[in-house]
């Protein structure tokens, strides 16, 4: 769910592990305030809403069945100011929210203050840190979840897929949500424009972004849905659903590409439901 600053220019270019974490930190530092600004009465304070579909874990309940998640120790990853956490920490979980920009987790501490901490939501760790290397001991997670953490911008996910792995107990589940794979071949337009092939789905190169003197200043790459797939049982987990949310009728918001026009042809959004052998 990302947005895209006028000064840069767009490219596709390979780009590696370390220039895209350099750079995705670095643009989600400068540009959390305005995608909290934009984004953040629809995402609220303590919801968990897993698209910009509006598919909510309160109904979907992808990561554990209503009542489940008392007492489990959930890593959130990619958590940006921490609003699926919140959520989780009212269900009686004990959530650990971490994020590779450290101006996201302040929004999360802006937040967690405005609401004064309470009974309701009770207070939880905020990490600042890398997906690539999780800086938690083996099997220290009943769960753990991602809405367009991290994945989409490492050129490596399977790296990180085995992290969440690691710290993962066994059956322990794993849930992210990333922009659905289809999304790549069509240009990025919430109307009628956006529903034209524009490149090829098995186009890998990533898309770059570059500001006036050609430094890298964001990165997003592209799996296909059966690389997915194969990252998911490389890492060594078994994926028990795929869901492709559906656009609501109570939707009309456009985000991005995403818009009601586009959401009732095509999926934007792919859910993978993981377990942990």
């Amino acid at each position: 769910m990302d947005e895209i600053t006028d000064e840069a220019e767009a490219v596709r270019r390979p780009a590696g592990d370390a220039e895209s974490s350099r750079a995705n930190r670095m643009w989600w530092d400068r540009n959390a305030d305005e995608y909290q600004k934009d984004h953040g009465e629809f995402l609220g304070d303590a919801r968990f809403v897993w698209c910009p579909e509006g598919l909510d874990e309160e109904e979907a309940r992808l990561l554990a069945p209503a009542g489940a998640l008392a007492g489990a120790a959930v890593l959130e990853i990619g958590a940006g100011a921490a609003q699926c956490s919140r959520w989780l920490a009212a269900q009686g979980a004990r959530p650990v929210a971490l994020d590779l920009a450290h101006r996201q987790l302040q929004h999360a501490l802006r937040i967690g203050d405005g609401l004064g901490g309470s009974a309701e939501v009770p207070a939880f760790p905020l990490v600042e840190a890398d997906a690539r290397a999780l800086p938690f001991a083996d099997g220290s997670f009943d769960l753990a979840c991602s809405a367009f953490g991290a994945l989409p911008f490492v050129a490596d996910p399977e790296r990180v897929l085995r992290e969440v792995r690691r710290v993962l107990r066994p059956g322990g589940r794993w849930v992210f949500s990333v922009t659905h794979p289809l999304r790549w071949a069509l240009p990025d337009e919430p109307g009628r424009e956006g529903l034209a092939v524009l490149s090829s789905y098995f186009d890998r190169t990533p898309y770059v972004e570059e500001d006036a003197q050609g430094r890298t200043v964001y990165v997003e790459h592209h799996r296909t849905l059966g690389d997915r797939v194969r990252d998911v049982v490389g890492a060594g987990f078994r994926l028990v659903d795929l869901v492709e949310p559906e656009w609501p009728e109570w939707n009309q918001q456009v985000w991005g590409g995403w818009s009601p026009l586009r959401g009732r042809l095509i999926p934007g959004t792919a859910i993978f439901v993981c377990e942990r052998d």
